[in-house]
């Protein structure tokens, strides 16, 4: 049961990934995040409702309050890097964040082996190759990686909260839910602040129209990252965390093979190493 919800886990935050990078080719990444989270709420709330989740209620909560206040922050880096592109690239270095659950145990007391100290330095190796100045292929801007690591970081986090929100499937529907909720208060904030400063919640081309032809996609990436941390909170809880998290640390794999069927994507053999080696990197890490 782990590796089969750990691997829908990849499996739907890869093609969630990649619908929302290329959505923020023609919509403000921010609205993306609000309005794809919108859309996960309701459907939630729903679920709670019917369910009768609202019982569930507790003091785990405050996790996927936190999972929520961190999620807006590591979807709207990661949208951005992945709008700058290419796909290909900043999505294996987005799994990084498997990194933080690595440090948590560390925290409290574990101590790393051989295999977690080989994947840090492959990880960087992996980081340096796949972001570094290129001559020809597709081109990695700096501001790209940066964003990418703190996304990662981000993502490890909402991983850890989110694992610990709940115990049972009905608390789990409402720590979603709760998560949502927070993911719209600190986006939607984070909207507003940014139209006051001059910003568009708007595209550019097309306005409102755009925004509502995009309905459809924005749903789907709303829900299939709904549908992941549903899944890999199942995973992490039914078997060991180290399995549920190298296999769902898999999903920018689905990415980055969207990214080269749908838009064509093609990478320079050192990118394609240094992609490689962050996603080896990841999984020695997870499993050290």
């Amino acid at each position: 049961m782990t590796a089969l919800f750990a691997l829908a886990t990849s499996l739907l935050w890869g093609l969630a990934d990649f619908g929302g990078g290329v959505l923020t080719r023609r919509v403000p990444a921010l609205t993306v995040v609000v309005v794809s989270q919108c859309i996960a709420a309701a459907v939630l709330g729903a679920v709670v409702i019917a369910t009768g989740g609202w019982s569930e209620a507790g003091g785990r909560l405050w996790f996927a309050v936190a999972a929520g206040a961190v999620g807006p922050v590591a979807m709207l880096s990661f949208y951005k890097a992945l709008a700058l592109g290419p796909m290909g690239v900043i999505s294996p270095l987005g799994s990084l964040g498997v990194a933080v659950p690595v440090g948590v145990g560390l925290i409290v007391g574990e101590r790393p082996g051989l295999l977690q100290a080989a994947g840090v330095a492959v990880a960087v190796l992996g980081v340096v190759l796949a972001g570094g100045p290129q001559s020809r292929g597709a081109r990695v801007r700096r501001q790209a990686v940066l964003l990418t690591l703190l996304a990662a970081f981000g993502f490890g986090a909402v991983m850890a909260l989110i694992a610990e929100a709940s115990t049972t499937v009905t608390a789990l529907f409402l720590a979603l839910f709760v998560q949502r909720v927070t993911n719209i208060a600190v986006g939607g904030t984070a909207l507003y602040l940014s139209v006051r400063r001059g910003g568009h919640a708007l595209p550019e081309e097309g306005g409102a129209l755009a925004v509502r032809a995009a309905l459809p996609a924005l749903a789907f990436v709303g829900l299939a990252d709904v549908a992941a941390n549903g899944m890999y909170a199942v995973a992490a809880q039914h078997g060991p965390v180290t399995v549920a998290a190298v296999l769902a640390s898999l999903y920018p794999v689905v990415t980055a093979l969207a990214a080269r069927g749908v838009l064509g994507e093609r990478m320079r053999g050192i990118q394609a190493a240094g992609a490689g080696l962050a996603l080896i990197g990841t999984v020695l890490l997870a499993t050290g």
